[in-house]
């Protein structure tokens, strides 16, 4: 028999046409009203929840995230706030000491700033640990820095050839430095990695991931370049759970430039096959991730002007073979998302829809998104608008503390249009907020923090990144939640608190709107409601 869950006396921001509600009523995992409190009190209540003016929000939608490697990162070595490579050392060391047996030590979160100028090598691992492989994930993880004992596990040598569309560092006599880029850290690296993490120690990642966002507020994420192993935890967790997962998921496949035709394209029908094995509600695959570039940090971004160092590096694609696979999975309805840092990978990207479009007739619910969009063009906010274009962002990457190298790299003003989302949404283009953990931190207040004010989380001495390019607060929530669900195909089900919409909603314990965005800074979520089933904090019942 169905109960009556009445959720009363809150200040509730519905993300909605109509945004404020008092009340909200709960039965069969759905909302059944949400309203002033008079008229959900004439309802037949079982129970009632007393919310006493707290705030609450509909369930946060990260937009853009990769579960298992976010349980990976949280035991992993945190180094983004080590200042210089004797503090990274430091922190190694201690790590290593603490963990003795040698295993493999992992690390994340470096920051190029920290070096000084000096380029990774493992000369400075192996100084304070030679005697295990330790692998340390650059803070945008299109970089990693190993020591000696890693290249050897990865069975890397000075022989070894570049990847497509990756570069195996080496120094003026061809010896490799430890220092791997692009596709020699996410392909080569991380398939070779992949052999050696064990199914269960990925579920296990993956339960902490899941476990870490519930209890942050967050209900519903997209996994953005899923891979063959992450997908078997994610089967696996699914069949422990009789078909649900703790969270609902919807995920990319990642398809990698293979070097041909025939090659790109089976990455394409690996992603139609999985669709239809996938469909949801709990695990969706509903869509391709292409990497059209790299970084700006590491000067592997796609620029139409040199980086300060005079580099200027091609895409990661080029047109015809994008547009190959672009083409391919608009013709099967998967959504296409690509990430395109610089400002030429968007335009690049945005070429490649276009061709889409050309070839396969218009249709009215395509989806497809472009990722990131540090730097864009003057043309790419109207272009991304015309074409229904999704611009998915991650506010927690224009942090002022992580941007020190990244504005050295520009070295002009282009730093000035950085994270242009002002640009974009006076162009009316839809802008879908994630935080693309673990590369950045996966708390979803620090991420509305800096959409709303551009300053920095961890040092409030530093100036705002462009404040111009700030978004108001209920904007902010609106795009973490309704335009997030809009995004990956869940508008009208997630993301919005109206009735017949799932019942998934957070307490918080601030009010943003009320004081301003500086309340997100310490916000945590009283309460988090999924399905309308209490996964976190349970408040004072009657």
């Amino acid at each position: 028999m169905s109960t009556l869950t009445h959720y009363r006396g809150g200040a509730v921001f519905t993300s909605d046409t109509r945004p404020w509600a008092e009340s909200i009523v709960v039965e069969d995992g759905r909302i059944a009203y949400v309203g002033d409190t008079v008229t959900a009190e004439a309802l037949p209540i079982d129970e009632t929840v007393e919310l006493d003016g707290a705030v609450v929000l509909p369930g946060i939608v990260d937009a853009h995230t990769h579960l298992v490697s976010l349980g990976e990162s949280l035991t992993q070595v945190d180094l983004q706030s080590a200042a210089n490579v004797e503090e990274i050392q430091a922190r190694l060391a201690e790590a290593a000491a603490s963990t003795p047996g040698g295993g493999r030590l992992i690390g994340r979160s470096w920051l190029f700033s920290a070096l000084d100028g000096r380029a990774p090598h493992r000369d400075m691992i192996d100084a304070v640990v030679s005697d295990r492989p330790v692998y340390l994930h650059a803070n945008d993880v299109h970089s990693a820095w190993v020591n000696s004992a890693a290249l050897v596990e990865l069975g890397i040598d000075d022989e070894t050839p570049d990847p497509l569309g990756g570069r195996i560092e080496r120094d003026a006599t061809g010896t490799a430095t430890g220092w791997l880029v692009e596709n020699a850290a996410l392909g080569l690296m991380l398939e070779r990695l992949d052999a050696l993490v064990s199914d269960a120690e990925r579920e296990g990642a993956l339960r902490a991931a899941f476990d870490t966002y519930l209890e942050a507020g967050v209900t519903a994420a997209v996994d953005m370049a899923l891979r063959e192993s992450e997908l078997r935890a994610l089967i696996a967790v699914q069949a422990d759970g009789d078909g649900r997962l703790p969270m609902r998921v919807a995920a990319h496949w990642v398809v990698n430039r293979t070097g041909t035709t025939e090659g790109d394209l089976a990455g394409v029908d690996r992603a139609i096959e999985l669709a239809a094995q996938h469909p949801g509600p709990w695990l969706r695959v509903t869509g391709i991730k292409l990497f059209v570039d790299g970084v700006i940090d590491s000067c592997t971004a796609a620029m139409r002007s040199p980086f300060a160092d005079g580099s200027q590096p091609d895409a990661l694609w080029d047109l015809p073979s994008l547009s190959a696979v672009v083409t391919a999975a608009d013709a099967a309805g998967l959504q296409v998302a690509m990430h395109a840092i610089g400002d030429a990978a968007s335009a690049l990207a945005l070429d490649a829809l276009e061709a889409a479009v050309a070839a396969n007739g218009p249709r009215a619910d395509r989806r497809h998104r472009i990722e990131h969009l540090e730097t864009v063009d003057a043309a790419t906010p109207a272009r991304l608008a015309r074409l229904g274009v999704i611009a998915s962002v991650q506010p927690v990457h224009s942090d002022p503390a992580i941007q020190q190298n990244w504005r050295a790299m520009l070295g002009d003003d282009r730093v000035e249009r950085g994270y242009p989302w002002g640009e974009l949404a006076d162009a009316g283009a839809t802008i879908a907020l994630g935080t693309d953990a673990p590369t950045a931190p996966y708390g979803p207040f620090a991420n509305l923090y800096i959409a709303a004010t551009r300053r920095s989380t961890s040092d409030p001495r530093l100036p705002a990144n462009v404040p111009a390019n700030a978004m108001a607060v209920a904007d902010a929530v609106r795009r973490a939640t309704r335009d997030a669900a809009y995004a990956s195909r869940w508008d009208g089900e997630l993301g919005v608190l109206r009735t017949g919409a799932a019942a998934d909603f957070v307490v918080i314990d601030a009010d943003p709107f009320r004081d301003g965005p500086e309340a997100l800074l310490g916000a945590a979520a009283r309460l988090t409601v999924m399905g309308g089933e209490v996964v976190q904090a349970v408040t004072e019942r009657r």
